[in-house]
Parts: C-alpha cells; structure tokens; sequence
C-alpha cells in the first residue's frame, strides 16, 4: 500500500492505519528529515527479523536504531545521562543525527548488541514524530537495501521496488539523499562516526 501523507499536516486516520500496522507485527517505509528508512514496532520481535532478511543481516549486526518522539522517550532506552549530555542532546535534537548511547535493559533482547549500545534518533519530521506518539514508543529504523541512494527519495519508485517486501509505503513527498550524522557518545571523548545530513563540531 503506498499512502500519501501531508508532512506539515499529517491526517490522523492515516496514521492511526500505520499505527495498526505496525502493532500488529507490520514492516513500513517512512521518511525522516534525511532519507527514507526501514521501520517496525521495537517489540514486534517477528517484524524486526523481516526487516534483517531485508537487510540480509542478523538483527544484532543490523545497525539499527530507535527513532523516539522527544528526548524523555529517548531516555528510556540509555542508561542515565549525564548533564552535559543532556545539554547536547537537547541542542541537536529534532534533527538528522543518530546519537550511539548505552542501551538500558528496555531496548528488547533481540536488539541487543555485544557493545550494548543503541543509536537513538528523534527526527525533524512531523509524519514519524506522529506514528511514533501514537504507538505510544519507538520505531525501528534501517537504511534501505542497496547502494542506490538515488533511487530511494522518490517514494512511488521506493513503492515499486518493495511492494512485496513491506506492508505500507508512505508518500511524504521527495525524501534526502544523505543519512544522518552518527555521534558515539559511550566513550569519554565523543566521536563522529559518521558525517551526513547534520553538521557537528566536538
């Protein structure tokens, strides 16, 4: 099902169809503030092992991360965070960054890597931040399959190449091509693992 959604105004009956969805074990595609992702309900155990077949990757070696609503769900599933860490997430987030935190013993078993870390993100995008406060907790996010960034910021093309694959496509108009800036925030001294969409001085 490919479903347009209005970003700035995103229709409540549409998303309570995705919120459904995904309770009831569905996989989605969905647009961020940087590119089109992979997205499931964290507890759908049986969602989260489609979305890897997707991927072709043991969850655990997935790189996936949380997508929250605001920093007191994303404090959920970290371990206690520090005062200054806070002052950074608060000046950073909503925005396309990807932080790489402690994971708590909230984030489920499957999804536990041997680090035992998550990347948590809350994006600058009304549609997710929607799903998400509907569902009442996180959704999974992963990149899409392949190399071919171009081809995933149109999501009637994005609908054509995975129509067999998940259950919704979500029309948000014409997505990014460059991911999200990842910060590792589990050591001492902070480290950009990634530089993409968002910029980020230490």
């Amino acid at each position: 099902m490919l479903l347009h959604i209005n970003t700035e105004n995103p229709n409540k009956r549409h998303i309570n169809t995705i919120v459904e969805c995904l309770k009831n074990g569905g996989v989605i595609i969905y647009p961020t503030d940087t590119i089109y992702g992979l997205g499931c309900d964290i507890f759908q155990h049986h969602a989260i092992e489609k979305i890897s077949r997707i991927k072709n990757v043991l969850p655990q070696k997935a790189q996936l991360s949380f997508i929250c609503y605001d920093l007191s769900d994303l404090s959920k599933y970290t371990k206690s965070i520090s005062t200054p860490l806070y002052r950074l997430l608060k000046e950073y987030l909503p925005g396309p960054y990807t932080f790489i935190l402690p994971a708590s013993k909230e984030v489920p078993k499957i999804l536990q890597s041997k680090k035992n870390t998550i990347g948590l993100r809350i994006p600058d995008n009304n549609i997710a931040r929607e799903i998400i406060k509907q569902l009442e907790h996180p959704i999974l996010s992963a990149s899409l399959p392949g190399e071919m960034v171009e081809e995933y910021t149109d999501p009637e093309i994005i609908h054509e190449n995975f129509k067999n694959l998940v259950d919704i496509v979500i029309d948000g108009g014409i997505g990014g091509t460059i991911p999200s800036t990842i910060i590792d925030c589990t050591k001492d001294e902070y480290e950009v693992v990634r530089m993409g969409a968002g910029e980020f001085e230490l």
